[in-house]
C-alpha cells in the first residue's frame, strides 16, 4: 500500500517541526492512540486500537525516525503488532517547505499488513489508510494552529 498527501499548515516551518517531535502532540493526533512514549533519541513506542473493514485490533509497535534533517525533513521506520489481526509494517517520508507564513507538509507512505488484515482486500485496507491519516492531519492541524495562536487544543 502506498500513500501519498500534501497539508497547508498555518505555521512557520520551526513550529511545525517541534510539533512533529512531540510525543504529547503526536498522541493526541494518532487515531486510537492510547500510548506514545518516547523511549530513545529517535525512537518510541505506541499503543493504538484500529478498525480495519470488521478487524478491530490493539496494535503494539515500535517507531524509528532516520535520515533526520531538521526542520525539513524526516523518516519514520515502524512495525506493530495486532495479534491475530496480523501486522502493519512500513515507513513514512515527511518534508517540510516553507511558503511565507504557512508550511507546506508533504508525505508518501509505504505499508505492508499480514495476516487477517491482508485477507480483507486491497481497497478496503487503502480507503482505512486514508482515512486515519486524513484523521491525524486534521487534528494535527489543530495542534499546529493552536501553537500559532497562543491557544492549547483542548484547553
Amino acid at each position: 500500500m502506498d500513500l501519498n498527501g500534501e497539508y497547508r499548515l498555518p505555521a512557520s516551518r520551526e513550529t511545525v517541526w517541534a510539533k512533529l517531535n512531540d510525543p504529547e502532540v503526536l498522541k493526541r493526533c494518532i487515531p486510537g492512540c492510547e500510548e506514545l512514549e518516547k523511549t530513545g533519541d529517535n525512537e518510541m513506542k505506541a499503543t493504538v486500537t484500529a478498525k480495519v473493514g470488521p478487524v478491530k485490533a490493539k496494535f503494539n509497535g515500535e517507531v524509528r525516525l532516520e535520515n533526520i534533517k531538521p526542520p525539513e525533513s524526516y523518516s519514520i521506520v515502524g512495525e506493530g503488532k495486532g495479534g491475530i489481526a496480523g501486522f502493519a509494517k512500513g515507513g513514512a517520508d515527511v518534508h517540510l517547505a516553507e511558503d511565507g507564513a504557512e508550511t507546506i507538509l508533504t508525505y508518501s507512505v509505504s505499508a505492508q499488513v499480514g495476516g487477517k488484515l491482508a485477507q480483507l482486500g486491497g481497497r478496503l485496507i487503502d480507503s482505512s489508510a486514508k482515512k486515519l491519516s486524513g484523521q491525524f492531519f486534521d487534528n494535527f492541524a489543530k495542534e499546529v494552529e493552536a501553537a500559532e495562536t497562543g491557544g492549547e487544543v483542548g484547553a
